[in-house]
């Protein structure tokens, strides 16, 4: 009878993050997978905290982290280990070859596909647009083919969120990939993943080039292997090299998640794709494995500790069949939920307010075990991740790979 350590359930940025920690503490890890998570669906930052309850802008992330009230995953996870996992992540993507900046200080500036500069903690070279301030020589770089993107939008709310007095350029390239439908992002990062994709656009861009700074402003297409491909724009090209933020699939993202499961290949933690955890087995306020299947055939793996990043209303890892019946999909645990309809949602989607039903998640404890309404203790050996917490509105807060982030580098020490 195989027996992990610690298995973790989740593809996802929260559950790749928690086999990793677990791994380098040395633990015999088992990661079970259903779907491709969501990397590939955001872009791949690292989203502490860029509006307080108020949606006012948050300057420093640290200093707001301490205002936030006791039921947000935060304030139970503690600014110490928050601060730790930060400095993790620093360390691991810069051994990895695709070093990411920032702090808990300030914020970074990401510029979106709209024109907008969206705030962020943590970010890779390629998306970091903090220092534009709209005076440099700023060239709007499209692809013909590839939807989604729109130059002049772009160009439109570039001017007005930067304050410039110049008016950017838009550079539309070819490329080889038009045959008869939309080309997608990662269809171009592909293709500048190859020697002759990367010299086609040094040569389509080089006549843009100006003696004074220039920046290059592209869609999220800058291949999908680490820093390589804006590496060697950069030193042909002698210029700028930045990426937007873009619409699914987020190449940015596929990076990271490419990076984290090489990282675990290397240590060599034992990853079960394509299999849908469908409950527990637990002796009392422990429990001992989960049954799982692949195909039509149903396997039980056994550890001392398990960690569930199964996500939340988004994912399918919480239901709500029934008006205030939440269920939680695996271990069937206490879910927190608003309890009246109208507290449940806003009339308007985009509002300054959080939305009710997307608090909805697991309660826990200071250390991330699940309790039940009376914050009594169901589990003692289940440990809760990522977007499965409850009690705060990931989307309005801009937070939601922060605290994937440290929840999951809190449950793999405890």
């Amino acid at each position: 009878m195989k027996h992990a350590d610690t298995l973790v359930i989740g593809s996802g940025f929260a559950g790749l993050m928690a086999a990793l920690v677990s791994a380098n503490q040395r633990k015999k890890v088992t990661l079970l997978t259903c779907g491709s998570g969501s990397l590939s669906l955001n872009s791949g930052v690292i989203d502490v905290l860029g509006y307080d309850e108020k949606h006012h802008y948050v300057q420093c992330p640290r200093q707001a982290l301490a205002s936030l009230p006791a039921e947000h995953p935060y304030s139970k996870i503690g600014l110490e280990t928050v601060e730790k996992a930060v400095d993790y992540f620093l360390d691991f993507t810069r051994d990895y070859g695709f070093p990411y900046r920032g702090s808990l200080d300030h914020q970074l500036l990401v510029p979106t596909a709209v024109g907008t500069m969206k705030p962020t903690c943590l970010a890779p070279h390629c998306l970091d647009g903090t220092s534009l301030h709209g005076e440099e020589h700023i060239v709007i770089v499209g692809i013909k083919g590839l939807k989604d993107f729109y130059g002049n939008i772009l160009q439109d709310n570039l001017q007005q969120s930067l304050k410039g007095e110049t008016k950017f350029p838009i550079v539309e390239v070819d490329t080889p990939l038009l045959g008869g439908r939309d080309i997608t992002t990662l269809d171009v990062a592909r293709w500048l993943d190859t020697n002759e994709g990367r010299e086609s656009l040094v040569k389509q861009l080089k006549p843009y080039v100006q003696a004074d700074s220039t920046v290059f402003l592209l869609p999220q297409v800058l291949g999908t292997k680490g820093q390589e491909c804006a590496a060697y724009l950069h030193e042909k090209l002698g210029a700028e090299i930045l990426e937007t933020t873009c619409l699914p699939p987020s190449v940015n993202g596929l990076r990271l998640q490419a990076m984290l499961k090489q990282a675990l290949r290397d240590l060599k933690v034992e990853i079960v794709e394509d299999t849908k955890v469908l409950r527990a087995v637990s002796e009392g306020r422990k429990v001992t494995g989960v049954v799982a299947k692949a195909s039509v055939r149903e396997k039980t793996y056994y550890a001392d500790k398990f960690i569930l990043a199964t996500g939340g209303l988004y994912s399918g890892g919480i239901t709500v069949r029934e008006f205030e019946k939440p269920q939680e999909m695996v271990f069937d645990l206490p879910v927190y939920s608003e309890s009246s309809e109208e507290k449940w949602s806003n009339e308007e989607l985009f509002s300054d307010k959080p939305q009710g039903f997307a608090k909805t998640g697991v309660r826990t404890d200071d250390d991330l075990r699940p309790v039940d309404e009376k914050d009594q203790l169901v589990y003692e050996n289940v440990y809760v991740v990522g977007n499965s917490l409850g009690g705060y509105d990931f989307c309005f807060e801009h937070s939601g790979n922060g605290v994937a982030l440290a929840s999951a580098y809190k449950a793999a020490l405890m």
